[in-house]
């Protein structure tokens, strides 16, 4: 079947191998990128279209005549127009957990350039501060042990028990949040505001609604030790960033990482980008892209296909939803 990937580009750097796709089906044209102006003229032939990121709205999909499916190759699917594609009886599907054991590590490096001071200490370096030093160690900024330390997970699906496995593998202490509005508190969990209250680190991994938009805003980050790191590899609207950026410059918390940002690429700034301290990391949504988990992405996609041309089931999304 005639396939279209209109953002190859997004997923590899010349190293992923895409021949468990061409097994699944072919041919395949393969685009870097599509600029939106380019997308009709693209998939007008096409059978099968996948695309990361690139915008499949109601215009291109009911130009597409011959479309039989959409794949979308990361777990979020805002990009395509359900609504349009139910009507055109289009499947989407999605690919899911790949990136699981990537973001966890990427969840534990934030922690643990925070408990090393590993940006300080890079910084130190660079300026001349141990070549000058009296002592054989500069003791200029707090090491901390993640031991003992209570790691707080809000949202506790395979993304938040994969870092707590790690974290207890730091001999860390875990506190699993309830559901902000939750009113009553599942056995092994414990209510939102304790956990705010009570955690070393916070990390976030549940996903955007509008009942999470703003999840951590002025009043959470009140309620955090002034010890407290905060961390997001999830959705960047979980957090209000203007607050976010107030408890920093204030010394409500201690610090925070991040790897979203509401523009992504930030082609119009962030005041995030702007937050002179190293107290906040910022990484360019890159938590997920290991080889392995964008090579797992590929093999799912093909799976995707594969199952869809054979009537299998696949990782279909409810277009209704």
């Amino acid at each position: 079947m005639q396939t279209v990937f209109l953002d190859f580009g997004s997923v590899t750097r010349g190293d992923i191998d895409r021949t468990i796709l061409e097994q699944a089906t072919s041919p395949w044209t393969y685009h870097d990128n599509t600029a939106q102006e380019q997308v009709m003229e693209r998939i007008r032939e096409a059978e099968i279209v996948v695309s990361n990121k690139v915008l499949l709205d109601r215009a291109a999909i009911f130009a597409a005549n011959r479309l039989k499916l959409i794949c979308v190759a990361a777990t979020g699917y805002n990009n395509v127009d359900l609504a349009a594609a139910a009507e055109r009886n289009i499947p989407v599907c999605n690919v899911r957990n790949y990136a699981t054991p990537s973001v966890a590590q990427h969840t534990l490096m934030f922690m643990l350039n925070f408990a090393c001071c590993f940006t300080e200490y890079q910084q130190l370096i660079k300026r001349g501060g141990w070549q000058t030093s009296t002592y054989f160690c500069p003791l200029n900024f707090s090491v901390i042990e993640l031991a003992g330390k209570t790691l707080g997970i809000i949202g506790y699906g395979e993304l938040g028990k994969a870092v707590a496995r790690l974290a207890e593998a730091f001999g860390m202490q875990l506190l699993i949040a309830e559901h902000k509005s939750a009113s009553a508190i599942r056995s092994g969990r414990a209510a939102f505001n304790d956990v705010i209250r009570k955690a070393d680190f916070i990390t976030l991994h549940c996903p955007l609604s509008e009942a999470t938009r703003d999840l951590i805003s002025e009043q959470e980050f009140n309620q955090m030790k002034s010890s407290a790191y905060l961390i997001n590899t999830a959705r960047s609207d979980l957090i209000n960033e203007h607050d976010l950026l107030q408890a920093l410059y204030s010394g409500q918390i201690a610090g925070a990482a991040i790897d979203v940002l509401k523009e992504e690429p930030p082609i119009n700034g962030s005041p995030l980008l702007g937050y002179p301290h190293p107290n906040l990391l910022v990484t360019p949504h890159s938590a997920w892209a290991s080889i392995e988990s964008r090579q797992r992405m590929i093999n799912l996609l093909a799976a995707n296909i594969r199952n869809f041309l054979h009537n299998k089931p696949f990782n279909q999304i409810n277009l209704s939803a």
